[in-house]
C-alpha cells in the first residue's frame, strides 16, 4: 500500500478559473484531477492520496472535499485556512468535522514571528480539533517550528518537501542539518520526504540513487522509522523529473531499510498523523 500525502488538484476550466498556476505556465496550467493522477500513480502501486491545498481560496476546500465524496482514492485533504485572522475559528469550524479534512498548511512566513497576532492560539485550536499542521518552510524557520512544537506538544506538525534542503550528491548543508536535528528532537514533528527531485541542485534532476542517498540518510538518522512520510508533490514534481523516477528513488531507499520501515514510510506514519476518516 502507498498513500501519496502530497498532491495538488485543480481545474483551470472552471468558470472561476484558478489563482495558480497562471496560463503562462506551460507545464502546470492544465486540468489535473483524480482521474489524471490515477493514470500515472496506480500502475506504480499508489492506493490513495492526501490532497494539499487546492488553492488559497477558502471555497476550494469544499471543492476538494466534494471530489473526495465522488472518489474514495482521495483519503484526505490538508486544506488552506489562513490563521492569525479573526475569521479563522469560524472557517475551521466549517470544515473540521468532515472525516476527510485532516488539517491545514501554513507557509514559512508565519514562523518568522510566531508571537504575532493569534497564531499560537489558532494552532492550539487546530490541535484541540485533532487536526494536523503541514508547514512549507526553509531552514531559517526550523527553530521557530520546533518552538511551536514544544509550546503545543499535542499538535502534529509535518514539515513539507524535506524542509527544502538542497540535494547535491554530497554531505547535506550544515544549516539544514542542524535545523533538521533541532526539529527531530520534538516528537510531534514529522518530515515529509516529498518533492525529492525538486530539491536537487542539478536540474533536470538526476535519477541516480547515489545523488540522493546522503541526504536521505540524514533524514533517516534524524527522524527515524516512525516520523518520515511519503509525498510526491504531483503534478508540480514534474518540473524536475517524472513521477515514476521520483517514487523509485525513495522506494529503493526505504526498501533497503526493511519491509516494516517501507510500510511505515509509505502509509502507516501518514495514517497515524493525518487520521483520515
Amino acid at each position: 500500500m502507498i498513500i501519496d500525502t502530497h498532491t495538488h488538484f485543480y481545474d483551470p476550466s472552471r468558470p472561476e478559473g484558478v489563482p495558480w498556476p497562471g496560463p503562462d505556465n506551460e507545464l502546470l496550467y492544465r486540468t489535473v484531477l483524480p482521474a489524471d493522477y490515477r493514470q500515472i500513480a496506480e500502475p506504480e502501486g499508489v492506493t490513495g492520496t492526501v490532497v494539499v491545498e487546492a488553492s488559497a481560496w477558502l471555497d476550494d476546500n469544499q471543492w476538494i472535499l466534494d471530489l473526495a465524496e465522488e472518489d474514495p482514492f482521495i483519503v484526505g485533504l490538508v486544506g488552506h485556512i489562513d490563521p492569525a485572522r479573526p475569521e479563522f475559528r469560524e472557517n475551521l469550524k466549517r470544515f473540521s468535522d468532515h472525516p476527510r479534512f485532516c488539517g491545514i498548511r501554513c507557509g514559512g512566513g508565519y514562523f518568522d514571528d510566531i508571537e504575532l497576532g493569534s497564531f499560537i492560539s489558532d494552532m492550539r485550536l487546530l490541535s484541540e480539533c485533532d487536526l494536523a499542521l503541514d508547514v512549507l518552510a526553509n531552514s531559517p524557520q526550523f527553530l521557530a517550528i520546533a518552538s511551536l512544537a514544544r509550546e503545543i506538544p499535542a499538535l502534529r506538525i509535518i514539515v513539507n518537501h524535506t524542509g527544502h534542503g538542497p540535494i547535491n550528491g554530497e554531505t547535506p548543508n550544515a544549516d539544514w542539518t542542524a535545523g533538521i536535528r533541532e526539529m527531530a528532537d520534538c516528537e510531534n514533528i514529522h518530515l515529509k520526504v516529498s518533492a525529492v527531485m525538486e530539491q536537487s541542485t542539478k536540474q533536470p534532476a538526476p535519477e541516480d540513487d547515489s545523488w540522493y542517498v546522503l541526504a536521505l540518510e540524514e533524514m533517516w538518522s534524524a527522524f527515524g522509522q516512525g516520523r518520515l512520510i511519503y509525498g510526491s508533490n504531483w503534478p508540480v514534481c514534474e518540473r524536475a523529473g517524472s513521477f515514476k523516477a521520483a517514487l523509485g528513488i525513495v522506494h529503493r531507499f526505504f526498501d533497503k531499510k526493511g519491509s516494516e520501515a517501507s510500510e511505515d514510510y509509505f502509509y502507516r506514519n501518514a495514517e497515524r498523523v493525518y487520521r483520515w476518516g
